[in-house]
């Protein structure tokens, strides 16, 4: 039953069949209760939050983002019900009370302060029931936790984890970064650092590196080998400390290369053509014969133990434009269409020679289905390409085809994207002179764009990377002014917003690439409406009928 402090008429005091009395201490009329005192003498006569901490320090690790819960240290979003669970459990003496609710009250992200409202229960003078909210101020503290400070201490790492790929490029390792980022790899590294081909991940113990080496046995086709270096040993107790390292070596086949596999090879693929072009890489090598749409997959186990190499890869790319194209009919092709992969027959010219020259190449290619008279697309000219006779053993002379289209360039928009990728904190060393290091921040500038457009145009890719939205970026298509809807393609890849997640900072201490962006005047008045509402105390008193 629900009190309220000023009295009622009479009419309504009768309803419910009690005559009303008088108040013990104030003397003012109330319906008879256990206590006969009204709600403001009974809540001034006892206190039923006595014996409950008001104000609780939290430790808090600058470095990493996480809080200290005795005896580990874990990662709470603010106001998520980890870090309500964690604050509840810092409260002395709730356990004399009954928990009827609990909820943060919004504060400044950079006052080091959190607010939580209790709303408590309990019983006090002859059974009556008591039910009173009151605020739980907690005050962030800064402590250092265990594994940041063995990050700034030198020759701490038990195990090192040395990712290498022995290619030009970094378009695999962009892909790695943001599969590490979303299935949290990253979180027991104490170091990562960036070498000439790859990446050195540091970690304080074996179990955590042979972790990360079975995931990235998982997305792509690697092989390791394993070594120790004995650090010390006590022969008396017979304990030995070691050093680990683990070197991973990823297969040099990227997507977009083309290759010429070997006899061996070829036979365990069931036959075809040796050469092939890689479209995929996942824990296997997805290849696909560009003259008949025959698809392989070559498992690492397979690829390592005979090993081939690509014989034209992304940096050989020539640009090309369509002329005249042709769909091969079923008959002819004896091979069915596979999604955009269908063989056409295509008139093409080199880009450099529109306007300078007549020659022109003929060639058959398997994207039937996205190509057309007057597109641009980037292929291989093998006619002035040098191979390496050993590469190309497999042939057994046969003449290559002249051209081997690869894919279709868009007129893209040129507006900013509405999504952005995080990235990982890496140490860099600084090999190179002043200008060369420019260059090197180009070029590498260069294949992340690279990166991001076979984002955009494979949805399959697409699944295993998380894209965040770009804050104030609300309409379905990036706002392009006229000059770019005139120039840019209508079958242009695209990705929606249902694939994006809200730009969010997690506090995570290798992901602070990414800044929020100002808050909204809507959004600020709803915070600031929250904020009023949640402060607001009820406080009631029940009785049993």
């Amino acid at each position: 039953m629900t009190f309220n402090q000023e009295s009622s008429s009479s009419s309504t005091d009768q309803q419910d069949g009690f005559a009303n009395i008088l108040c013990c201490l104030c003397g003012i009329q109330i319906k008879p209760n256990a206590a006969n005192m009204c709600i403001n003498c009974l809540q001034g006569e006892v206190d039923i939050t006595e014996g409950i901490s008001k104000q609780i320090t939290i430790f808090c690790c600058r470095g990493c983002g996480r809080y200290l819960k005795n005896p580990q240290w874990v990662r709470c979003d603010l106001e998520s019900t980890e870090l309500l669970a964690l604050c509840l459990k810092k409260i002395n003496g709730l356990q004399k009370v009954k928990l009827i609710d609990a909820q943060f009250i919004w504060t400044e992200p950079h006052s080091k302060r959190i607010k939580v409202k209790l709303t408590v229960q309990s019983e006090v003078m002859n059974g009556v029931k008591l039910q009173q909210s009151f605020p739980v101020e907690y005050v962030l503290e800064n402590q250092q936790c265990d594994v940041c400070q063995k990050s700034y201490t030198e020759n701490i790492w038990k195990a090192c984890v040395q990712v290498r790929q022995k290619v030009t490029h970094k378009r695999t390792f962009f892909y790695l970064e943001q599969v590490i980022l979303k299935y949290s790899m990253t979180d027991n590294v104490t170091g990562l650092k960036e070498v000439p081909h790859g990446l050195d991940f540091y970690f304080e113990a074996r179990q955590q590196a042979v972790r990360l080496v079975d995931f990235l046995s998982s997305v792509a086709p690697v092989r390791h080998n394993s070594a120790k270096r004995l650090v010390s040993a006590d022969d008396k107790s017979n304990v030995s400390n070691f050093k680990y390292t683990i070197l991973i070596d990823i297969a040099p086949i990227c997507k977009d290369d083309l290759v010429c596999v070997s006899k061996k090879v070829l036979r365990k693929l069931g036959g075809g053509s040796p050469l092939l072009l890689c479209i995929r890489i996942t824990a296997n090598i997805h290849l696909l014969d560009p003259l008949s749409l025959r698809h392989v997959e070559v498992r690492a186990q397979t690829f390592f133990s005979d090993p081939f190499r690509s014989i034209c890869n992304s940096k050989q790319l020539v640009e090309f434009v369509i002329l005249d194209i042709e769909p091969l009919e079923r008959e002819k092709s004896k091979t069915r269409s596979k999604g955009k992969w269908k063989l056409a027959r295509v008139e093409c010219a080199r880009s450099s020679d529109m306007g300078v020259n007549d020659i022109t190449f003929e060639c058959t290619t398997h994207l039937g289905n996205i190509l057309h008279a007057g597109d641009t697309c980037l292929g291989y000219d093998l006619n002035i390409t040098n191979f390496n006779p050993s590469d190309t053993k497999a042939m057994h002379g046969k003449p290559m085809p002249e051209i081997v289209l690869i894919r279709k360039v868009y007129n893209r928009r040129s507006g900013k994207r509405k999504w952005r990728l995080k990235q990982l904190t890496i140490e860099r060393e600084n090999r190179y002179s002043k200008k060369m290091n420019k260059a090197e921040m180009q070029r590498e500038d260069h294949e992340r764009e690279q990166f991001l457009q076979d984002l955009e145009e494979d949805p399959e890719m697409r699944q295993q990377v998380v894209l965040w939205r770009v804050k104030n970026s609300n309409s379905d298509d990036v706002s392009m002014t006229s000059t770019d809807a005139k120039n840019s393609d209508d079958d242009a890849p695209t990705v929606g917003l249902n694939e994006l997640l809200e730009d969010l900072d997690l506090s995570d201490h290798y992901t602070t690439h990414l800044v929020d962006a100002p808050l909204s005047h809507e959004a600020q008045q709803e915070l600031q409406y929250s904020n009023v509402s949640s402060t607001t105390t009820d406080d009631q008193m029940q009785t049993d009928g």
